[in-house]
């Protein structure tokens, strides 16, 4: 499988590297970041644990992460399929941008970009993916990465003690390539 992607618009997707750790621990500084990590990433040996593991899921053909970054390998945001069943060739996808990189579409391109590269290269056949109710921007990047809403879970996740609602979608291979705005 190739660990590295690129979009038509000069976006790149490649493997996380430890170099990246600055970047990774000043990302998850951002409050809205906090609670995405199931450890804190507060150092830069956080960061790079974090890098790590997930170098260990792509080992394991469990998870593939990837640092999306510009033209200039400056990193803009992250974006997995993780949770890889290959029995029934599903995976889970996941994102996140830079506070600086909202708003300019990069997550919809990652978005775009890993699924046409889980198809092809990972073997997956469905794609997941689910965003707290409350989170409007994520519906928008799952939906013009040409994600379908299929439903709501109901208080699926826990932030601070509140519990949260998750709106699941899904992106099937014999989807078409572009849906969405």
């Amino acid at each position: 499988m190739h660990d590295r992607v690129e979009d038509s618009s000069g976006l790149v997707l490649r493997r996380w590297a430890m170099w990246d750790a600055v970047s990774v621990m000043t990302a998850f500084a951002d409050p809205l970041m906090r609670g995405q990590t199931s450890e804190p990433v507060t150092s830069v040996q956080a960061a790079e644990q974090w890098i790590a593991d997930r170098g260990k899921e792509w080992a394991a053909d469990s998870a593939f992460a990837f640092a999306v970054v510009d033209g200039d390998d400056a990193v803009l945001g992250h974006v997995s399929v993780g949770a890889v069943n290959r029995r029934h060739a599903i995976g889970w996808v996941s994102y996140w941008t830079t506070a600086t990189a909202r708003g300019q579409g990069i997550a919809t391109r990652a978005c775009r970009a890993i699924a046409s590269w889980t198809f092809h290269e990972a073997g997956l056949f469905r794609l997941e993916l689910g965003h707290r109710v409350n989170n409007p921007s994520s519906c928008r990047v799952a939906r013009a990465a040409g994600f379908t809403v299929e439903g709501q879970q109901r208080q699926k996740l826990e932030y601070d003690g509140v519990r949260y609602d998750v709106e699941l979608h899904a992106r099937l291979a014999t989807d078409p390539e572009s849906l969405g705005t």
